[in-house]
């Protein structure tokens, strides 16, 4: 008697047991079943491209090009349509900048399919495009403005993905690389350097001067010519001698003499050893062209042709 009654315990427990499981996997499933996956418009193109992305405000066929791919839960199968923003953005007045407007709608149709089986496009804008669309005429923007685009994908069962309805993970995520929106600068394109003494302004926030291609002093901020000739500014290192004629202090300034004729000047910053050092260079019109601040790394100076 006692063993039966013992086996029908176990029977109930192994009963029990099974419909336990049997609702946890129920309740597992119901939580599964509810939850709502997004979608993500990524970009392809690798980033140290898109960072450098510009447009020259004095050619208005001057283009951009981003490759982008659609991801959701059915691999893109519920993509209707990306619609396109842009906006204007004056730096000299604000009160000029143009609010955001529709510029195109990339239909569904208009996607191939990649290698990983997803839709893919290569996207083109020119300034004259983003221009044209904002209502801007070629005297109305310069060099310093930008523009901004803003993508918003628009799935079949009615939801919208766009800047401002997604986390960090899905904007800068080096797996999503979604943020929907990139800002593109205008500039100014290279011209001949001005004729004449340009000052770089120097200082070292620490106080002990200038350590920049090795921890005792190192290179200095070199300018070179078109015709090979090579200037080199920086100050002095208590720590150790520099090749060149440096300027004595944590704090001053050199002068670089750039002869009329010259087509190019090349600037090149050889680093910062301690993350104190801090330049400005100033053209002959008075204006800053460039400038560093602590920790700015080793390589080319880029000069702002606008104020040249």
């Amino acid at each position: 008697m006692k063993r039966y009654i013992k086996n029908i315990m176990i029977l109930s427990l192994v009963t029990t047991g099974f419909l336990a499981c049997e609702s946890s996997n129920k309740t597992i499933d119901d939580v599964f079943a509810e939850i709502t996956r997004g979608a993500v418009f990524r970009s392809t193109t690798p980033g140290s491209v898109i960072a450098a992305q510009e447009f020259s405000f004095s050619d208005p066929s001057a283009s951009i090009s981003t490759t982008f791919e659609v991801e959701d839960n059915a691999q893109g199968g519920l993509l209707q349509d990306v619609q396109v923003y842009s906006s204007f953005n004056s730096a000299a007045d604000p009160a000029t900048s143009v609010a955001e407007v529709l510029v195109r709608t990339i239909a569904a149709s208009e996607f191939t399919t990649n290698s990983d089986g997803l839709p893919s496009i290569d996207v083109t804008f020119t300034l004259g495009e983003l221009a044209g669309a904002s209502g801007l005429n070629a005297s109305d923007y310069t060099g310093g403005d930008s523009f901004t685009i803003r993508y918003a994908l628009n799935l079949t069962d009615g939801r919208t993905f766009t800047s401002t309805n997604l986390n960090s993970t899905v904007a800068g995520g080096a797996f999503f690389r979604s943020p929907f929106t990139y800002t593109i600068p205008l500039v100014c394109p290279p011209v001949p350097p001005t004729a004449g003494t340009w000052v770089v302004n120097m200082e070292d926030t620490y106080g002990d001067g200038w350590q920049t291609s090795d921890t005792t002093a190192g290179d200095g901020i070199t300018i070179t010519l078109d015709d090979g000739t090579v200037f080199e500014v920086g100050l002095c290192s208590p720590y150790g001698p520099s090749a060149y004629d440096c300027t004595p202090g944590n704090v001053g300034s050199a002068t670089v003499e750039i002869p009329a004729g010259t087509t190019t000047a090349d600037w090149y910053f050889p680093g910062d050893a301690y993350g104190e050092i801090v330049f400005e260079i100033v053209t002959p019109n008075g204006n800053v062209a460039a400038s560093g601040s602590p920790g700015t790394a080793a390589g080319p100076i880029a000069i702002d042709f606008c104020v040249d």
